[in-house]
């Protein structure tokens, strides 16, 4: 007999004792609801810093026992930074949506204060936060998502003893859905769907059984992934789910994502990958606003397009409008039928602007990259010779056997493979951090290579500002403030940004001072690991340009399908020991080959 069955069987008996249980355990147990998720001694001193900087106010005004949520008036600052002004916030159960904004606009910190139930979120509602890596433990990466299961149906047993021990809680229409919810999770298939899922977002039969301490940060956020999506929240915050996958990863997730049936708030740079989940789009846009649209972010795009284009129409016919009669009412003169008529026009103004003056589009600030000029290096600039590679020097271990490629200064080279495929690895015997087991890696006497990979930002020096960094990162460029805010200007950080420390920065705005360190360091060939990691959409768009007008070469690794679109002219298949130059089509044919292998599995 399954868990909800059993439970069923107990609404009854229950039923008969609640009115007697209910003021008691009703009180009680509304309490602990509303502390559940905030608890002090529950978070870690950073969490508790980050809370205590956040303000977040908003008015609940859907049904409490609603499976939709909407809460007015909301506003959220942080470090006294308004963020969000006097929005709504309005989430349709079995919704998908897609957060938009600007690096520092505060698209994490408003998924924090979501999920810190800062807000009157009903205490029905579990919220869940994809937000950092499993933790390190003695347990396999299956047992660790089985665990988290197990005390979620735990949870939600409880969540249904407490609401049959409130006055007329059998009666609790919030009981079929969590009664479907423990239906669902049946205990007995916990460890195939949690297979299942992980071997989905890259595991295979070895590394599903790796104790989660053993694991590096990105497979342990893949661990922490694969919980999120199997106990199946009511809402599940998300931020930036991608980062840390490979494209089949992607692939994968995307899939399975679109089918998602509960409330989804996802922050995703990818516009392949929102096109392929969403049903809706929130902008959070530079007037600190949430605007709501219906559809993927294609639809998103053509829609806000259109809404502009009519309400520039409409605000210069209002200002013409406006114009005219002002006109007249400066000719009136002092004739006492023309001085009532310019009253009465007059008036006609005072009600519009009532009313409220229809506003001119207001576009955000437009920041476009750009890689420094170099001089042109005759090729072979960077060429393996029958290179062979493996970790522990070992031929039965090769990573890599026998590899004949080149890279000059006109390549744009994406590469692409299952994760674990030694990717990063190639990058990594570009620059000489590793050795060739076997072969020889040739460099040009006079190439400069520039790197950029995920964890670049962390070695930024968090506690000095972005301008004082670069002035001391280049000491013989100009050193004053002028030049420096220009520089900067460009990729994105402008006004505080530039002048508060790296460490209040957002990871986004860390992002963009590391393309402007690349930059300015003038490389011959710029090899990019993950580069989107962080960057709002425009950001990437704008790299994309950058990259395309730079003289130099270029090799990416990317989950990003698009910006691969955009920018590569070849692409290198790393698989099986060997890097293969892909002949089947652009990268739009590619992922249909890793969709195709999805569904045959």
């Amino acid at each position: 007999m399954s868990s909800a069955s059993k439970l069923r069987r107990q609404a009854a008996k229950a039923a008969k004792e609640a009115e007697k249980a209910a003021k008691t355990n009703g009180k009680a147990g509304k309490a602990a609801a509303a502390t559940e998720d905030v608890d002090p001694n529950s978070l870690s001193l950073k969490e508790l810093a980050l809370k205590s900087d956040r303000t977040a106010t908003g008015v609940l005004t859907s049904i409490p026992t609603s499976r939709d949520m909407k809460i007015e008036s909301f506003s959220l600052s942080f470090h006294g930074r308004v963020l969000v002004s006097n929005a709504t916030l309005e989430f349709n159960f079995g919704r998908r949506y897609g957060l938009l904004g600007a690096n520092g606009s505060g698209k994490t910190t408003f998924l924090q204060s979501l999920a810190a139930r800062e807000v009157p979120i009903p205490e029905h509602m579990d919220v869940h936060l994809l937000k950092e890596e499993a933790e390190p433990t003695e347990m396999s990466a299956l047992q660790y998502v089985v665990d988290h299961a197990q005390k979620q149906l735990d949870r939600l047993e409880a969540q249904v003893e407490k609401i049959l021990g409130e006055e007329n809680g059998a009666d609790d229409p919030m009981l079929l859905d969590i009664y479907e919810r423990i239906e669902q999770m049946d205990p007995a298939t916990f460890e195939t769907r949690a297979a299942k899922i992980l071997v989905g977002l890259g595991f295979n039969a070895k590394t599903i059984h790796k104790q989660t301490k053993d694991m590096s940060g990105g497979w342990r956020m893949r661990v922490a992934l694969a919980e999120a999506l199997f106990i199946r929240p009511t809402v599940l915050l998300m931020d930036e789910p991608t980062n840390h996958l490979d494209l089949e990863a992607c692939v994968w997730l995307e899939e399975y994502l679109k089918d998602y049936d509960r409330i989804l708030v996802m922050v995703s740079h990818s516009q392949d990958f929102l096109n392929g989940v969403c049903t809706n789009i929130i902008n959070l846009n530079h007037q600190r606003k949430l605007s709501y649209y219906t559809g993927n972010y294609d639809t998103y795009v053509k829609t806000r397009a259109e809404q502009e284009v009519n309400q520039m129409k409409a605000y210069h016919k209002q200002q013409e409008e406006i114009a005219h009669i002002k006109k007249f009412i400066a000719s009136a003169g002092t004739y006492a039928n023309l001085v009532r008529q310019a009253k009465s026009k007059q008036k006609i103004i005072d009600k519009m602007e009532a009313a409220g003056l229809v506003e001119k589009v207001d576009p955000p600030p437009a920041y476009r990259f750009r890689f420094n000029d170099v001089d042109k290096l005759p090729p072979p600039v960077l060429s393996f010779d029958d290179v062979s590679f493996s970790y522990s020097g070992k031929p039965e271990d090769f990573l890599y056997s026998h590899l004949d490629i080149a890279v000059d200064m006109d390549s744009r080279v994406a590469l692409v493979g299952p994760n674990g495929a030694g990717k990063s690895t190639l990058l990594k015997l570009m620059t000489g951090e590793l050795d060739a087991t076997l072969g020889r890696v040739a460099r040009h006497t006079h190439l400069k290579l520039g790197k950029y990979s995920q964890h670049s930002a962390d070695q930024l020096d968090m506690a000095v500002s972005p301008i004082d960094y670069m002035r001391r990162r280049f000491p013989k460029l100009p050193q004053d403030m002028d030049y420096w805010r220009q520089s900067i200007g460009r990729y994105g950080l402008s006004g505080s940004h530039q002048t508060t420390p790296i460490g209040t920065l957002s990871d986004g705005l860390k992002s963009r001072l590391v393309f402007a360190e690349l930059a300015l360091s003038g490389p011959h060939i710029i090899l990019l690991d993950e580069p989107t990691n962080h960057l709002d959409i425009e950001s990437i768009d704008s790299l994309a340009d950058a990259i395309n007008a730079y003289h130099g070469g270029v090799v990416l690794v990317s989950h990003d399908f698009r910006l691969i679109s955009q920018v590569a002219q070849d692409i290198w298949l790393c698989e099986n020991g060997e890097v293969k130059k892909w002949t089947d089509g652009g990268i739009a044919n590619y992922k249909k080959m890793l969709k195709k292998n999805l569904h045959k599995s």
